[in-house]
Parts: C-alpha cells; structure tokens; sequence
C-alpha cells in the first residue's frame, strides 16, 4: 500500500469541536473526527454542524479524517457578501 491510498468518504457534520475539529457522522452511521484541510483552513471555508461534508480517511486510522469539501445545502440561504471598506 502506498502512503497516497486514502478512503474518500461523504457525511454529515453533527458537531463543532473546540480547536477547530468535527465529529461527522458518515453515510454508513460510523462517527469520525475531522479537520479542515489546509485549502479550506486558507480560504476561510466555514463549516457548521448539519453541512454534508467529503473528506478523506487513512486506512490505518478509520477513527480520524480530513475535510476535502463542503457540499451546498439547498434548504440553506447564502450568506449575504459584505462591502470591503478601502
């Protein structure tokens, strides 16, 4: 096994942690705790809990993973876009 093989996974995030960590409940009902990958972290990409997240797992540890991806929920508005004071 390479050291690049990660499981890619898809779930719910049901909390938010302290430290910036989620615990995310996955589509097959295991619960997981998850960080923010360091895309996301630059970008200022926020999650809140009810978001469907994708995020990765090694198989060596399938108790912790790494968000990838924030999916958009239908039901939720947009956050409004601020005006940048120059």
């Amino acid at each position: 096994m390479s050291k690049e093989e990660l499981i890619a996974m898809s779930g719910v995030v049901d909390e938010v942690l302290p430290d910036s960590r989620f615990r995310v409940t996955l589509e097959n009902g295991h619960k997981v705790i998850a960080y923010t990958g360091g895309k996301m972290r630059k970008h200022h990409i926020r999650i809140l809990a009810g978001d469907n997240v994708s995020l990765e797992m090694s198989p060596y540890d399938l108790t912790k993973g790494r968000i990838t991806f924030r999916h958009l929920n239908k039901d939720r508005a947009a956050p409004e876009k601020r005006a940048y004071r120059r």
